[in-house]
């Protein structure tokens, strides 16, 4: 009953505060009774902060600026001191800095306890007679910087700039009038506290990127990181780290990240602030031996720890403490846990002293990452206030949890997760491989388990992650809006918000599909041994279905407006193509493998598709690299996905293996195999042609309906009597008895005063069976015109199971075969005929 009472109360608080989710549509186009003015053609919009406002917080106000600019053409004005006469308003500020927001709060304008003592929430809601003459305005009220500056982004993202608008080059799409929707919004405080990515494994293509957009990864590369961060209300940071160091690298990036609001972490084995190439610096610099072991080089480890939290000591961060091999290895195999235990002692020690606070008021968190959870399990423990950060293994897949029948660890838990991974069985670093269903059960799992302290997951080169990013950061905020039945409504308005409403639903079915099919395997895992040639069709199946999803990508392609093409191009068509692509190679060389062992011909064509698809993956490369957005995006296709030896990647693609046949070493296959009732033979697929001096045997590639057409040339040339212009085709029958045979022949006319097209046809040494298939018409030319196809058949006799001949002689040119259909029972009726049989060698 008290939970029922509680609900009771929630609804009833709820309509009193008329409080909505921030989630909800707040901005239309269309005025009514319930509006107020945002933008009108008539009117500017002015906003109003207090003077010393946050430099972060303002920052994100004169991103908004920007933003209605985009979207209006317009560019509001800042207003310092109260307004006489602004209209429309939007008031931005923080509770609790002597602002606006308190004189609000004074008034009983806005409900200062929705806000007081509160993370990171914001309320955006309407407000009558904020100022003396002034009628109303919208606020944006936070509780702290952050939740300001995600209600600023939240605004922006209704009125149609997507945060991924500079990141995938999304659209703003303008509008002439905006309205607000009376009411108050907000979405609550967010259930994870720390919630953010890991930029990781970031060679070659977001390092060259970054190199040769901004100079590398430096403060201007991390400002427009951090702006999407905040946009998408993540606030935690691990940089990245692949011969980087975020601080030494540029003295202006540790000021912006607070500056801005983003908490700053270091990777599971980077301990205090510093990174795995401040070290690297650290002992070149000082002339000092490179001896990552702390029974052995206490001293200068101790100093070089020091250095970090000196360094950072006035910025808000996350400390990761303890200790890993050097290069993210594990420890030598006789550490033991008692020193490990030591080494987070005097860490802490190193914190109090440099901050002059006992440790506990630095957030620390301690990585059971790989070897680290073993000593975790054989009883190393840390001190309360430390966060234990639990980790999947790397695959998406999470390896431990709070047992919920113990007492809790007092410092909360993370779970470190991935999206990209380097290491066995093989890389997983080019494209995402990671369905959002699996996500959310494997954090929503974690989240039950009390693992709300900290969310972090590695997105190696960012991009192109951006759809499961938006989804993770979106779910460490409010868990609970998500369960097994609404996923892929997220999936559609992530989708709308990014192309608009018209293809959103097809758009988050493709979106759906693609990680879908890269979960079966990993684009690095794949090979031409992965799926079966031989089994249930199972190769074909899964080139068919990607095939069939870049179908219907290239389809919404076409119908999207231009300036969506760029966008979409990267979110959705690139990923499908590229991975469709990389299918049909494979495909390609495992065929090439199978028939060159046969000794078919079809081996070759088979190596010229792998070539070709080879050639097509740099094509599709070069075009997002360098054609898409201007050539925005240089490099960011550089990651090796073709050609993995081991489970390391190379500086560069290489070219499956093919084999290619000389004319010697080919076997044509002979004989056509009867099964299931029936033998299928493609016309040009003869053993032998019988030709004559004057008259010659061609086949005519992609003639008709089928494989292509067989014909005698010249066509002019009427074969003698005892002429025997004929083909012939070897078959195995494995029953007996009477068998039909129907040759599909073009629809040629009797073009030759009515007297009709003749041949004969026959098995072995029967007597042939002479027919004229055209000469007298009984009704049938509206089919053969219908069906671009004159169908003639013959029945036959077959005495004995085994080998025979069937041959085809032309009494008359012109007559056009295309395919032999012999029904012994099972032949089924199809439009273009049953798929040929298969060939045997003798």
């Amino acid at each position: 009953m008290k939970s029922y009472f509680k609900l009771i109360f929630f609804i009833i608080i709820s309509l009193l505060h008329n409080v909505s989710k921030a989630s909800q549509p707040f901005i239309t186009n269309t005025k009514t009774e319930n509006v107020m003015v945002l933008k009108e053609k008539s009117q500017s919009l002015s906003f109003f902060v207090n003077t010393g406002l946050d430099a972060g917080i303002l920052r994100a106000v004169h991103n908004l600026q920007s933003d209605f600019e985009k979207v209006t053409g317009d560019r509001p004005v800042v207003f310092n001191e109260n307004p006489k006469t602004a209209s429309p308003l939007i008031i931005i500020g923080m509770i609790g800095s002597n602002s606006i927001i308190d004189d609000l709060v004074k008034q009983k304008k806005i409900d200062g306890k929705e806000l007081k003592g509160k993370n990171e929430k914001f309320i955006i809601q309407h407000v009558k007679n904020p100022f003396k003459r002034i009628e109303e305005a919208l606020v944006i009220a936070g509780s702290d910087k952050r939740a300001t500056i995600y209600g600023i982004y939240e605004l922006s993202k209704q009125i149609g700039v997507s945060p991924w608008y500079y990141w995938a080059d999304v659209p703003v799409k303008q509008k002439e009038n905006i309205y607000f929707i009376k009411g108050i919004y907000t979405d609550g405080e967010p259930a994870v506290k720390y919630r953010g990515i890991f930029l990781n494994d970031e060679a070659p293509a977001l390092s060259g990127w970054a190199k040769a957009t901004f100079g590398g990864f430096n403060s201007q590369f991390y400002e427009k990181v951090f702006e999407l961060m905040l946009r998408l209300k993540a606030n935690y940071i691990w940089p990245a780290m692949w011969g980087n160091a975020f601080y030494d690298d540029d003295a202006a990036s540790g000021p912006l990240a607070n500056e801005m609001g983003i908490v700053m972490g270091t990777s599971h084995h980077e301990p205090m602030a510093l990174a795995q190439t401040d070290w690297r610096r650290y002992i070149k610099k000082n002339n000092l031996p490179n001896v990552w072991d702390y029974s052995k080089n206490k001293k200068v480890l101790d100093e070089f720890w020091t250095t970090g939290i000196q360094r950072s000591k006035n910025w808000e961060k996350v400390v990761t403490i303890g200790m890993r091999g050097d290069g993210d290895e594990a420890m030598s195999e006789g550490t033991n846990i008692s020193l490990l235990e030591n080494i987070v002692k005097e860490q802490r020690k190193i914190i109090e002293r440099e901050t002059g606070k006992s440790a506990d008021k630095t957030p620390q968190v301690w990585a059971l990452y790989k070897e680290v959870q073993d000593y975790y399990d054989q009883g190393m423990r840390v001190p309360d206030d430390v966060t234990l950060l639990f980790c999947d293994d790397n695959w998406g897949n999470v390896r431990k949890l709070p047992d919920l029948t113990k007492p809790l660890h007092k410092g909360g838990y993370g779970m470190y997760y991935h999206f990209d991974y380097v290491g066995g069985p093989r890389n997983s670093k080019w494209i995402n491989i990671s369905p959002i269903q699996r996500v959310w059960e494997q954090m929503n799992l974690s989240y039950e388990h009390g693992v709300d302290k900290i969310w972090i997951v590695n997105v190696g080169d960012l991009k192109p992650m951006e759809f499961p990013i938006s989804f993770f950061l979106d779910m460490a905020w409010n868990p609970k809006q998500f369960n097994s039945q609404n996923l892929f409504e997220f999936t559609k308005k992530w989708a709308a918000e990014q192309f608009g409403e018209k293809h959103a639903e097809e758009i988050a079915r493709l979106l759906n599909t693609y990680p879908k099919f890269n979960r079966r395997v990993t684009p690095e895992m794949l090979d031409s041994k992965t799926y079966s040639l031989e089994n249930y069709n199972e190769f074909e199946t899964v080139v068919n279905d990607y095939k069939n999803l870049a179908l219907d990508a290239y389809r919404v392609y076409n119908e999207l407006p231009a300036e969506y093409k760029d966008a979409y191009f990267q979110l959705v068509l690139y990923p499908i193509d590229a991975c469709c692509n990389l299918y049909e190679m494979y495909f390609a060389q495992a065929k090439n493998k199978k028939l060159a062992e046969e000794k078919n011909s079809l081996a070759n064509y088979y190596a010229a598709e792998v070539k070709k698809n080879f050639e097509r993956d740099s094509i599709l490369q070069n075009k997002y690299n360098n054609e898409i957005s201007g050539g925005k995006w240089t490099h960011m296709m550089d990651q090796m996905r073709i050609g993995y030896k081991a489970w390391h990647d190379t500086p560069k693609n290489i070219m499956p293996e093919v084999k290619y046949l000389s004319e010697k070493e080919i076997v044509v296959p002979k004989v056509f195999e009867e099964k299931d009732g029936y033998v299928s033979i493609m016309a040009a697929h003869f053993s032998k042609a019988n030709d004559s001096k004057k008259t010659h045997w061609e086949v005519i590639p992609d003639f008709g309906k089928t494989l292509s057409g067989i014909t005698t040339f010249p066509q002019n040339s009427y074969p003698a009597v005892n002429e025997n212009i004929s083909v012939e085709y070897e078959i195995n029958f494995t029953s007996t008895g009477e068998c039909d045979v129907e040759l599909l022949l073009a629809p040629t006319l009797n073009f030759n005063s009515n007297k009709g097209l003749r041949y004969e046809i026959s098995f072995d040494e029967e007597k042939p069976q002479q027919v004229n298939f055209n000469g007298h018409y009984r009704g049938e030319l509206g089919r053969w015109q219908a069906e671009h196809m004159i169908h003639s058949a013959t029945k036959h006799t077959i005495l004995k199971a085994g080998k025979h001949i069937l041959r085809f002689r032309v009494l008359d040119p012109g007559i056009v075969l295309q395919k032999i259909l012999i029904n012994t029972g099972g032949l089924k009726p199809s439009y273009l005929g049953a798929p040929e049989s298969k060939m045997i060698s003798e």
